[in-house]
């Protein structure tokens, strides 16, 4: 059996991956990803860099430690870069990686459409709701 470069172990792996297997990279990501925080902060950067207390201002119920936590964790994944300008008091801006930008349009089309459609979904809702307590009653 040949012996295989890191470069090429590491192709192999990439094409092995498969998301919907519990220890798969790919699984963890996309676990990250889906959080509403981070495609909160991701569509807030889209409009460039910002400061951290104007993404709490902006991003409307986030708690001081979850928007640490997401940051913390978009910079080890390279999706945020984090850059502090000595002054005083200290300035640190947070901005999106070619990465970040790149998932950036992704995250910001899943925004919108909740935009669109949240109206249908509170119909849809109401109505599953509606017919679920009939079922009740019902049975």
């Amino acid at each position: 059996m040949a012996t295989k470069t890191a470069a090429q172990r590491r192709e192999q792996a990439r094409i092995e991956y498969d998301a919907f297997l519990r220890s798969c990279p790919t699984n963890q990501l996309l676990a990250r990803l889906s959080d509403k925080w981070v495609s909160l902060v991701v569509a807030a950067l889209a409009s460039g860099p910002m400061r951290y207390s104007d993404l709490g201002r902006r991003i409307g119920g986030v708690s001081p430690k979850m928007l640490t936590q997401t940051l913390r964790a978009l910079e080890r994944d390279g999706i945020v870069a984090r850059t502090v300008t000595p002054s005083v008091p200290v300035r640190v801006d947070y901005e999106l990686t070619p990465l970040g930008m790149n998932l950036c349009s992704l995250l910001v089309a899943v925004k919108d459409w909740a935009e669109l459609h949240i109206e249908e979904v509170i119909e849809a809702r109401e109505r599953y709701d509606a017919e679920a307590s009939q079922a009740e009653a019902q049975a």
